[in-house]
């Protein structure tokens, strides 16, 4: 990465994934003098390793429910003025071969690199310089310090430490603008960190309530057993939880349950409640076991089961709530009974132990809150010059891109004033 040149900046971003560099760049094609500080040794590492390798960038169709935040209007400006069509607009410039997967998912055809050396080619383009391995100490705002006099043209001071080849050198920069685009506590081995939290306190700004999102469950009952046996199969479900819903498939995992169906919900769940787990989306099993019972159907319960679910479930499922019905057919079968299995398989409860928090979480839930920031333009209300965007806010994106959308967009409108 270049090195700075000077210790003066128009702006300077700290954090060297979506939101920064998007941010970086929009303000470079403004003139702005920009620089762009990483705390680990590569920039966007988050960015490589979204969509299993393939970076999921964005959505055909963003809306505001797709966000969760304590307030749900708060994404809507910042989304409205860089659409997702904006962005393929800027992958397509690059030439960056794409496709649209279920779900209006774009993913690229080629390496999530694609991405990001388009978004380091746009910095280059402007003159964005960028370091890594930089360890921020301390970040003062003049106009609201006793360092009046030190002041000159810029409101920030940024000190911190250089620790490139394993070698410390001290740094302090000042800056008019200052971008706060650290992420957040998910995956830190990918860069992520609670540093912008610490900033938003610093300044005034509290954080709301915060947990991992779009992470696997785990669990610590019987349960946890069966799931471990059936490490590695997948099928289509239907969970809900509080008031929301998803359909889409289901991952058995050797400590519970993932897949995006369960992802998805986890946003959602809080501690201590319990998951209703659809099996058969779409098939009301026990009106179909009875209609089978009037009809004389020798089938077994199991047999009826295999067309719709992979055998191995089916064959724990017996294990845990039919056992003694195996071999029998369903013409013999209690109507109760089959009227409690019917209800078992499209409305299973479950209750997880827990999920398997920050270490794989791909977002975190929560954030800085939005009150005291701009939705226009991402600028700290109380403070001119000071911007959060990206995952460090209180604004979290459903999977499927929803999430790389708002760093898109929020990190462009700071990127247009910074």
């Amino acid at each position: 990465m270049m090195r700075p040149i000077d210790q003066n900046y128009d702006v300077v971003v700290l954090g060297a994934g979506a939101a920064g560099l998007m941010s970086a760049f929009t303000a470079g094609r403004r003139g702005r003098k920009v620089l762009v500080l990483e705390k680990s040794n590569k920039v966007g590492k988050k960015i490589l390793m979204s969509g299993g390798g393939r970076c999921n960038f964005t959505n055909e169709l963003v809306y505001s429910d797709n966000f969760l935040s304590h307030n749900p209007h708060f994404c809507k400006s910042a989304l409205s003025k860089f659409t997702s069509q904006d962005f393929v607009d800027l992958v397509e410039q690059h030439d960056i071969e794409y496709e649209v997967r279920k779900k209006n998912q774009y993913f690229c055809t080629g390496a999530s690199k694609s991405i990001l050396d388009m978004l380091l080619r746009e910095c280059e383009l402007v003159g964005v310089e960028i370091l890594t391995d930089i360890d921020i100490r301390n970040v003062v705002n003049f106009e609201n310090s006793q360092n009046v006099f030190d002041k000159g043209r810029h409101r920030f001071s940024i000190k911190g430490l250089s620790d490139t080849n394993g070698s410390n050198r001290y740094i302090e920069l000042n800056c008019d603008s200052l971008i706060v685009a650290t992420g957040a506590l998910s995956i830190p081995t990918l860069g992520g960190s609670g540093y912008g939290y610490e900033l938003s306190e610093q300044f005034d700004l509290p954080v709301t309530e915060k947990y991992a999102g779009l992470v696997p469950f785990m669990f610590s009952d019987p349960l946890k057993s069966v799931f471990s046996r059936l490490s590695g199969i997948s099928t289509m479900v239907e969970v809900q939880t509080n008031g929301h819903i998803f359909s889409d498939s289901l991952l058995f995992t050797h400590r519970g349950l993932s897949g995006p169906s369960m992802l998805q919900i986890s946003n959602y769940w809080v501690p201590g409640d319990s998951l209703k787990l659809n099996l058969l989306p779409g098939v009301d099993v026990t009106q179909e076991l009875i209609e089978m019972k009037n009809q004389s159907d020798k089938r077994s319960i199991r047999s009826y089961l295999n067309q719709y679910l992979p055998r191995a479930v089916v064959v724990e499922l017996q294990t845990l709530w039919f056992e003694d019905l195996s071999d029998v057919p369903i013409t013999q079968v209690s109507s109760k009974d089959l009227n409690r299995i019917g209800a078992m398989l499209n409305s299973w409860n479950l209750k997880p132990s827990g999920t398997e928090g920050y270490r794989t979480a791909e977002v975190t839930v929560g954030g800085v809150n939005t009150d005291g920031i701009s939705s226009q333009t991402m600028e700290v209300k109380k403070y001119p010059g000071l911007y959060f965007v990206g995952e460090v806010l209180d604004v979290t994106g459903q999977l499927g891109g929803f999430n790389f959308q708002w760093a898109w967009a929020s990190g462009y409108v700071a990127g247009l004033v910074a």
